[in-house]
């Protein structure tokens, strides 16, 4: 499952039900670029349990402004339309499962 593109127009829809992790990214940021094949994998792995999305935070800078964003990467994993988790800044593989699991559980 390829991540989903993440918008003001699409993003109350696609976080209002069950899990989603958001990465918010820019195309200049090298950590961001670091992350990408992370977060590929992790969309595969979890496919059909939490929706995996990205914003580029220069195409959207009102969600990045709505959510606070200060650093990218920033990810934050919502439930039910609610932020659970935020976490700034390139992070592990695994520490991205784990906080997923904290929300799937």
């Amino acid at each position: 499952m390829a991540e989903i593109t993440l918008t003001s127009a699409n993003f109350d829809a696609e976080a209002s039900a069950g899990a989603l992790l958001v990465d918010f990214w820019a195309p200049w940021c090298g950590p961001c670029q670091a992350m990408l094949p992370i977060v590929e994998e992790l969309a595969n792995e979890f496919e059909g349990k939490i929706k995996i999305g990205k914003i580029n935070i220069d195409e959207e800078p009102e969600l990045a402004r709505k959510f606070e964003v200060m650093s990218i990467p920033t990810f934050k994993i919502f439930k039910n339309g609610e932020e659970a988790i935020s976490l700034m800044g390139a992070v592990s593989k695994e520490k991205l499962i784990r906080e997923i699991e904290k929300v799937l559980a």
